[in-house]
């Protein structure tokens, strides 16, 4: 009698990626900082995924010193996460972010730069 095993396939963290909605923010506090989370494969919006904020920092190398705190938003459309910093300076920021898909054993983490314009 041969024993046959089956697994699912599961979803690699190469197979989300995060999107900035906008690639330039308003500097100040209470800047707000969304990301579109994607699933690859699809092209779908992951919706009630765990996303979580791991730093923001200003984006050019030597400047990790310049962080700030981010606060996660309720979710207002499926698939949208949105966190509330303070952007205390125009200029580049690298926001590090990572997220838990339902259904997945992988953490999805990228660092995303985008730009805090006056």
């Amino acid at each position: 009698m041969r024993h046959c095993r089956s697994q699912a396939a599961k979803a690699a963290q190469e197979d989300y990626e995060f999107q900035l909605v906008e690639n330039e923010i308003k500097e100040g506090g209470g800047a707000i900082v969304a990301v579109r989370l994607l699933d690859k494969r699809t092209g779908a919006p992951v919706a009630n995924a765990v996303v979580f904020a791991t730093r923001m920092d200003m984006a050019p190398d030597g400047m990790e010193a310049m962080s700030t705190p981010v606060e996660a938003l309720p979710p207002e459309e499926p698939g949208i996460y949105r966190f509330k910093t303070n952007l205390t300076m125009a200029g580049g920021w690298r926001f590090s972010l990572a997220a838990k898909v339902q259904g997945e054993t992988e953490t999805v983490e990228r660092r995303l730069e985008f730009k805090a314009v006056q």
